[in-house]
């Protein structure tokens, strides 16, 4: 079986006339974007030559992409890599999916998305309810996840 991709980046636009382009990265693993990673593509693959940040943005060059005209053909691809194992980290493509319950047994339903939010990021279940993940007191990648959260969180 294909090991599952996971968009790690956007292109946003080109910079300047060699085909330097802006990149968005939504994933905290920097080395991402590191010269000679190959990234994935519905437009095939792409790999990095260089790259740098500039602010909270990345400039990347492409192996293939030397003038403006191929860079803003560009613009708006979505990046994939495979997944990393990171010990004690959760990752969002592991959450969607799983079912939700409380360390106490009850069913909350299933993970539908994951949305960021600057306290904590929220589970959002097929049931509507929204959890912290800093309740997560357990989870099995892909399967199931087990929060402890307080008395009358999840009350409307």
């Amino acid at each position: 079986m294909e090991p599952r991709l996971v968009e790690v980046a956007v292109i946003l636009k080109a910079h300047g006339l060699r085909g330097e382009l802006h990149v968005d990265l939504w994933s905290d693993l920097e080395d991402r974007l590191a010269p000679g990673t190959v990234l994935q593509s519905d437009r095939g693959p792409f790999t990095v030559t260089s790259s740098r940040r500039q602010q909270q943005r990345w400039l990347c060059t492409f192996e293939g992409i030397a003038t403006r005209e191929v860079a803003d053909a560009v613009r708006g691809t979505v990046l994939r890599a495979e997944p990393v194992e990171v010990d004690g980290v959760l990752w969002v493509h592991e959450l969607v999916g799983s079912t939700v319950a409380t360390s106490s047994g009850e069913a909350l339903g299933t993970v539908t998305a994951v949305e960021a939010n600057p306290a904590s990021d929220l589970l959002v279940t097929s049931t509507g309810a929204l959890i912290p993940s800093v309740f997560i007191v357990e989870s099995e990648p892909g399967v199931s996840v087990v929060v402890d959260v307080p008395e009358g969180l999840l009350e409307l």
